[in-house]
């Protein structure tokens, strides 16, 4: 099983922690973040791993080498340019080609989530994506109907809703949680350019494909993006 770890970003919330390192590298009980993703996408099951790199790449890309994971770390370099999700997915095609789905992480979630639940669940429903979300308040929701496939978006603090089928009276609102499930037939699909958002090209694709949710509300979830956030998940563990 392969996956990709999205590490580029240049965590500007965390600040002055990633003042002078990437943000995969922030520590958390002790050790980098990008420790502790690692060690759960292996013992799912994880033999191949993909990071992609912008923000202080270098010292991420070799505190990776001089590291023993017993996983084959790979890289999808953005320094020259953040492509975001989507951008970012697409670019790292070319190490997803064996025609398997794989898993897609955000190195800043903290969750106990089972992958392995999440990715069978993903095999048996044949979807294009699967999405693992939670009902947790929040300014941006996913919108799914009642067999759980996408239908749209909404900001609440923006009033912005982008309906792509069904009615918004009818559909679940549902939080994104970082993690997910994709099918390698996506970069066929992705006509998008350049940097862009993957859940606009899944609300796109929803019309044709099968984008579904994973809820997992029983499971502990944090956003490690701010050193609130950071400590507040410490405190939950111990």
């Amino acid at each position: 099983m392969k996956a990709m770890l999205f590490a580029a970003g240049i965590g500007s919330r965390l600040k002055p922690l990633t003042d002078h390192r990437p943000k995969a590298l922030v520590e958390f009980k002790g050790e980098p973040l990008i420790n502790g993703v690692i060690r759960k996408l292996t013992s799912a099951g994880v033999t191949e791993i993909v990071v992609n790199l912008h923000h202080f790449a270098d010292k991420l890309r070799d505190y990776l080498m001089q590291q023993d994971f017993n996983v084959k770390i790979q890289y999808s370099d953005e320094t020259e340019f953040l492509l975001d999700t989507g951008g970012g997915l697409k670019k790292a095609a070319k190490y997803f080609n064996d025609n398997q789905p794989f898993l897609v992480c955000n190195v800043d979630i903290l969750s106990d989530i089972d992958l392995l639940k999440l990715y069978n669940q993903h095999i048996e429903n044949k979807s294009l994506a699967t999405l693992a979300v939670r009902n947790r308040k929040t300014s941006r929701y996913l919108l799914f109907d009642n067999n759980k496939e996408l239908c749209g978006w909404e900001n609440i603090s923006t009033n912005e809703l982008k309906l792509v089928k069904g009615s918004r009276t009818d559909l679940e609102a549902l939080a994104f949680s970082g993690v997910q499930v994709v099918d390698p037939k996506i970069f066929s699909l992705l006509t998008e350019e350049g940097k862009f958002s993957i859940i606009d090209a899944y609300l796109r694709l929803s019309k044709s494909e099968k984008v579904m949710a994973y809820i997992h509300n029983d499971d502990y979830w944090f956003d490690l993006g701010t050193v609130k956030q950071l400590q507040e998940a410490e405190a939950f563990l111990k």
